[in-house]
């Protein structure tokens, strides 16, 4: 009986390197599919960590950190993003054991992956004998001139492309100083999303999964409505340190009222009975339609007052 529970564990951690190590090399091989299968790999790294344990399932992001490192012949700037990735997964997998409020869950998530992830980039930064700002530009740069090849490849008007050469100084600077609320939304929504689709996944192989609640009544604390309220202000400054502080503030203020926005969604269609055709369709267009998405952050923000969901306020 031990050989053979010895045996199923195993088969498990290879199991979980495998699956971790596909998805990863479709991100890496297939540019434009990639970018939505990225998101998938801290999924199997949570499964196993919560269905082996904090040793066991801890060896699935190890090895698989070595196939990356193989993969990439070493461990570059690329690779501390799917590190990153990872780790997301596996602090998941630690705090629903705690069961935590989704908050919280989501919140210290965050802080542990972008706090580990900005250690990673000064020990890396000081190795290479590069500053921070240096090699975050240098980053920048590289992806946006692999971006600029990829619309050659994909047929984009010679005029378009003329464009985004001609701007791409500019769109480097600004992307920069961006980076602090672009990794924070980022890192918020690849949780947000594991978090959701570990739901059903956990429940077909009978693993403990946290009680939230009824996430399509969750809301945001009403104390945070000040705070971008005053990035808000900050735009409208004159000086330009703070109103960069504004701007990253305000694109995470908006992440966070669009997963409230989105609740709202989910609620009214639950309770409409909205048919899946029709939901898939819905949460299309608010993907790929910034219009939609600007709504929907709008239906968050204004919640407070509105209560579009006629909830009882706690």
């Amino acid at each position: 009986m031990p050989q053979e529970m010895g045996g199923q564990v195993v088969k498990d951690i290879i199991n979980g390197v495998v699956i971790t190590g596909l998805v990863f090399a479709v991100s890496v091989f297939l540019p434009i599919v990639g970018l939505f299968t990225a998101v998938l790999i801290p999924l199997p790294i949570l499964f196993y960590r919560v269905k082996l344990g904090r040793l066991l399932g801890g060896a699935v992001p190890v090895l698989t950190t070595i196939v990356i490192a193989i993969i990439l012949g070493g461990l570059a700037v690329d690779a501390l993003f799917f590190l990153g990735l990872m780790l997301t997964g596996f602090v998941l997998g630690e705090l629903f054991e705690q069961n935590l409020p989704i908050e919280k869950t989501i919140g210290y998530t965050c802080l542990a992956v972008l706090a580990t992830g900005f250690t990673a980039l000064l020990f890396y930064s000081s190795a290479q004998g590069a500053s921070l700002i240096e090699m975050i530009s240098a980053y920048v740069l590289k992806n946006l001139e692999i971006t600029l090849a990829l619309y050659k490849q994909m047929g984009i008007p010679t005029e378009t492309i003329h464009q985004v050469e001609n701007s791409l100084d500019r769109i480097q600077y600004a992307l920069v100083r961006l980076v602090p609320s672009l990794v924070l939304v980022s890192t918020l929504f690849v949780s947000w999303i594991c978090l959701l689709l570990a739901k059903p996944l956990f429940r077909g192989f009978a693993l403990p999964y946290p009680d939230f609640g009824r996430l399509t009544t969750w809301s945001t604390p009403e104390k945070l409505v000040w705070g971008a309220i005053g990035c808000g202000i900050a735009l409208l400054l004159p000086d330009t340190g703070i109103r960069l502080i504004g701007l990253n503030g305000i694109l995470i203020f908006m992440t966070i009222y669009f997963l409230h926005g989105i609740a709202i969604v989910a609620y009214f269609f639950d309770k409409k009975k909205f048919p899946r055709m029709a939901r898939t369709f819905i949460y299309t267009l608010i993907a790929i339609q910034h219009v939609f998405a600007l709504v929907v952050i709008a239906l968050g923000f204004f919640d407070m007052w509105v209560n579009f969901r006629k909830l009882e306020k706690q």
